[in-house]
């Protein structure tokens, strides 16, 4: 069985690895893996961390040849004979996937290679690597920023945007891309993904929600930052720039779904994550630590007053979860609300549509339906 890596196929339609959703193999260093990759992706690297830090080393010192000649004799025997195992492996379960490295270099072609001679199987690779990928990623996220019609929800906190924008179709949930609520009581018990990483699944979702050319996308009205994650400028000015729609519910609809939301459903994701009680304890700790960061905008008394409120509520959760209640409906009020209408009112000019859940699905059904 012979074949030279040029005969081993290719690929380059970027857009289409995306739209379809192929399966990726990255065979880049577990490092380089961590700072960043397209979703989904698996590494199973070609070489570890300390292989690559060698090589590099030997490149710099002694050329690419060496480099070559080192890397063989790193990856050998019972070594290369597990990674090829651990590609085809990936292969037989994804045989529409494609394989990559950083820029589709030495160490895609050597793997391609291996992997062929060993197998028989030609799993393609990308041209250009990870490389060519992030690229197509930024620009068509600028591309799309500046062509897409956007549409921006916008209302009170607890109104229920995240749970409304999910019942839409053509929607992109910044919030979950970021794994972040968007506010100080915003962290999720597992971490943000890194900015590089967010960049990426935000560009795969544009890419995947306007291939059938909708007639908008709507995305919730968010601040630059999400948490520690930061919404790509292109994006964010269109934001800025697009009609609102404005979701309203009662202060007692939003005092349930904040409840649901900061009490219930963190409480759950805390416990899933660190065991019942340790659970518990991590999930107050992120409450207590969510309101030490708005103290200085709540002022002294009323930042005592709802610290006190929180901590009889912690005291109580087990024999009256619903005590944590008052506290939220304080926190709505005194807090998010002023906040609120300080912002809404710099965007009056842009408001298109008012209305509750059902109003504003209907009118979206319109608004599609005219375009």
């Amino acid at each position: 069985m012979s074949s030279k890596v040029d005969d081993l196929p290719l690929v380059t339609d970027l857009q289409r690895i995306i739209i379809d959703n192929l399966p990726l193999l990255d065979l880049r260093a577990p490092l380089e893996f961590a700072a960043g990759t397209i979703p989904g992706a698996v590494n199973l690297p070609l070489i570890d961390d300390a292989e690559r830090h060698q090589i590099g080393l030997c490149y710099a010192e002694q050329g690419q040849d060496a480099a070559i000649t080192l890397g063989h004799q790193l990856v050998c025997d019972d070594k290369k004979t597990a990674r090829v195992a651990a590609w085809q492996a990936f292969a037989a379960e994804h045989p529409q996937g494609v394989l990559f490295c950083w820029r589709g270099g030495m160490r895609s072609k050597i793997s391609q290679q291996w992997l062929f001679e060993a197998t028989g199987l030609r799993y393609p690779r990308i041209d250009g690597g990870y490389k060519a990928l992030r690229q197509y990623l930024l620009s068509a996220t600028q591309e799309i920023a500046n062509n897409q019609p956007l549409l921006i929800l916008a209302g009170r906190t607890g109104v229920g945007k995240t749970r409304f924008l999910h019942s839409q179709i053509q929607q992109i949930d910044l919030e979950g891309l970021a794994n972040h609520r968007g506010s100080a009581f915003g962290p999720h018990a597992t971490a943000q993904p890194n900015q590089i990483h967010f960049e990426n699944a935000l560009a795969q979702a544009l890419i995947r929600r306007t291939a059938a050319k909708p007639a908008y996308l709507l995305i919730e009205d968010e601040g630059r930052n999400i948490g520690a994650r930061t919404t790509p400028e292109p994006l964010y000015q269109q934001m800025n720039q697009s009609p609102l729609l404005l979701l309203e519910a009662t202060l007692e609809e939003r005092q349930q779904l904040t409840y649901q939301e900061y009490i219930v459903d963190a409480l759950a994701e805390y416990q899933q994550l660190l065991g019942e009680e340790s659970g518990f304890n991590g999930w107050a700790d992120y409450l207590r630590q969510s309101l030490h960061k708005i103290r200085k905008r709540l002022g002294g008394e009323r930042h005592l007053q709802l610290q006190k409120l929180l901590e009889s509520a912690l005291q109580q959760h087990w024999q009256d979860p619903e005590a944590h209640l008052q506290w939220i409906q304080v926190l709505l009020q005194d807090y998010y609300d002023p906040m609120y209408d300080y912002q809404i009112g710099k965007k009056e000019q842009r408001i298109v549509m008012r209305g509750n859940a059902q109003q504003l699905s209907e009118w979206l059904q319109d608004y599609a339906a005219s375009k």
